[in-house]
């Protein structure tokens, strides 16, 4: 009907300012947050290259006026996004580049890294969980979830460690680490659509698989599987630092672990601060999309 379509429009457009709104928010407070934590953890004023035995005096206290202007946290945070809004990031103090040609160099291989990661972890997850579903065996379901439950258990600096010693790609980790989470998920989702009345019923008739699992299973488990799908993503971001670090793969993550040694306030502000963007919009538009699903088959 067309006033309930109406109705559905106009609370889509209001989810979506609000979640617009709540992301403004997270984001300028996530900068807030970590520019604070920086400024007040051990060794801030510290820098490595006042050591260096060839500076004079003239350059170490050079050195040390550029911290100074990082002592006051509000001042900082204030400055940097005033410079952000005409579309200067600041300069990286550890590397002496500017933040947005770093960001702009190393966007690339974090982009592909965590986009295969993300393919290849739901490929198998869904594959598994599809199969298990359809088969149900006691077996086959104790095995995958043994399998699941093994790499669930391991650090992601783990994984990362063996990809670096079995020379296998930096994605093929962050798979392994997104894979054990969307597998579980997966399973369980399916394996509750499978047992509703109406799915026995179809499967009862003789329906194909395929037309159960597209006409009758994903309507029912598709917003839950977009949210977990949001979630992958920020799991995957999260694990890309561990796996870019150790890996020695030039990418955000490897950025942001040399940031956070040389207590790079500025780098880690601004990589804060997309890591957030980058989560959040991730959440939300899974959060919008399983909303909007919910609401064409209401």
């Amino acid at each position: 009907m067309p006033g309930r379509t109406t109705l559905r429009q106009t609370m889509l457009g209001w989810s979506i300012a609000r979640h617009g709104l709540a992301m403004l928010v997270t984001v300028l407070l996530g900068g807030l947050l970590s520019a604070t934590l920086v400024r007040f953890a051990p060794g801030f004023d510290v820098d490595e290259n006042q050591l260096d035995p060839r500076l004079n005096a003239a350059s170490v206290q050079a050195l040390r006026d550029a911290r100074l202007q990082e002592h006051n946290v509000a001042r900082f945070y204030y400055k940097s996004l005033m410079r952000a809004a005409h579309g200067d990031l600041g300069t990286s103090i550890s590397l002496g580049q500017p933040v947005t040609t770093l960001l702009k160099q190393r966007a690339p291989l974090t982009l592909r890294l965590v986009s295969i990661g993300l393919l290849m972890s739901w490929s198998a997850a869904l594959a598994l969980a599809l199969s298990a579903a359809w088969w149900r065996s006691a077996s086959y379901d104790a095995v995958t979830t043994i399998v699941s439950g093994l790499f669930l258990c391991l650090p992601a600096a783990v994984l990362a460690l063996l990809s670096v010693l079995w020379n296998v790609p930096g994605s093929l980790a962050i798979a392994l680490i997104v894979f054990p989470r969307s597998y579980r998920y997966a399973r369980n989702l399916l394996a509750k659509a499978y047992s509703l009345p109406h799915i026995i019923t179809a499967r009862a008739k003789g329906l194909s698989e395929l037309r159960i699992l597209l006409w009758h299973a994903m309507p029912v488990i598709g917003p839950q599987l977009l949210a977990v799908a949001g979630v992958s993503v920020s799991v995957a971001v999260g694990a890309a630092i561990p796996v870019e670090a150790l890996c020695g793969l030039a990418g955000f993550g490897q950025l942001a672990w040399q940031a956070a040694l040389a207590r790079d306030l500025p780098l880690l502000v601004n990589i804060t601060v997309l890591v957030t963007l980058v989560t959040l919009l991730a959440n939300s538009g899974a959060d919008v999309l399983g909303q909007a699903l919910r609401g064409e088959h209401a």
